[in-house]
């Protein structure tokens, strides 16, 4: 659903000020030389650093295993302050975005630091490989490595889990669900998914509303350092939702004032499609991924508190915790 209401002030100033910084440098970085991708994964990180830094008293530890399968699973657990549940009373499987290219999990801990925080479950966010040093399907082969290990070497039941990812992360994450053999959490939650690898969905938002972030035709060259080389019509690129297997009971939330509305969109109508409940939230005005940059935003604090009401109603417990601003 789309709200009436404008944004924030602060989140609309925001968006501007995206327009005439972030949009024009990403239009002169080259993702494909490594000086431009290099320099991209910096600013980025320094801004999730800035305007969303990790909440004080978040505990976290490392993880690098390899599973009974003998796969790597490179990754997180995330506790936030006062989090001392282990995993196998529930958690949140977290996948991150960006392209495939640019961030990690040190660059999303403010996402899941506060979804810890809020729900009272670890957070475990996987590392997968980024392109191009990894391309097409390393960082989904990483993924569903990681929720193997969480499933069936901890022994964390599926439907104590909810996966949720944001951008690239919740393209990820709809590959894994569309598995046959992957036995489905109890909910999953994703932030401004991507969609549609070709960015048409985008192109046509373009027209309606300039994205304050990126261009598509920049977006589509980021994202050709992971797809190089394949066809986009590819089923593990071009999500067969509709007429797949059904999810579990999702949550979509976008922002919009970016481009990934359309896909946002899109991908709710298709999910209900296939016989699964969807709910879909674009929030006015805000920027991709806007959760994870509350000083920035001050609605992601509600759109937090949301996402805890839809965990704690997915796994049928009471969600815990305070949002923090």
């Amino acid at each position: 659903m789309l709200n009436a209401e404008r944004g924030s002030l602060r989140s609309r100033s925001a968006a501007t000020i995206s327009g005439l910084t972030l949009r024009q440098i990403a239009s002169v970085l080259p993702p494909e030389q490594p000086w431009g991708l290099w320099l991209s994964r910096q600013i980025i990180a320094r801004i999730m650093d800035t305007f969303g830094p990790s909440l004080a008293g978040t505990r976290v530890d490392r993880i690098d295993v390899t599973t009974s399968a003998g796969r790597r699973v490179v990754g997180e657990w995330v506790y936030g302050a006062g989090v001392r549940r282990p995993p196998t009373d529930g958690a949140v499987y977290f996948i991150h975005g960006s392209g495939f290219a640019l961030c990690s999990p040190r660059t999303h801990r403010r996402l899941t630091s506060w979804l810890s925080r809020l729900t009272g479950l670890p957070v475990f966010s996987v590392d997968y490989r980024l392109a191009p040093r990894h391309r097409f399907p390393t960082a989904a082969d990483d993924v569903r490595a990681g929720w193997h290990w969480l499933t069936d070497d901890l022994r964390v039941a599926p439907e104590k889990t909810v996966i949720a990812g944001d951008s690239a992360g919740g393209h990820l994450a709809v590959d894994l669900l569309l598995q046959p053999d992957v036995a489905h959490p109890a909910g999953a939650v994703l932030l401004s998914p991507v969609k549609d690898l070709t960015f048409e969905l985008a192109k046509q938002r373009e027209q309606l509303r300039r994205d304050p972030a990126i261009r598509s035709r920049d977006a589509a060259r980021l994202l050709g350092l992971y797809c190089a080389g394949v066809e986009p019509v590819h089923p593990r690129l071009r999500h067969d939702v509709a007429g797949g297997r059904a999810l579990p009971p999702t949550l979509i939330h976008a922002g919009g004032a970016e481009m990934l509305a359309a896909d946002a969109i899109a991908l709710a109508q298709d999910i209900r499609t296939a016989g699964a409940p969807c709910e879909l939230k674009i929030w006015p005005d805000q920027v991709h991924v806007f959760q994870a940059l509350p000083r920035l935003a001050p609605e992601a604090a509600p759109a937090m508190r949301e996402i805890a009401a839809f965990i704690a109603e997915a796994l049928r417990v009471d969600a815990v915790g305070q949002a923090a601003g």
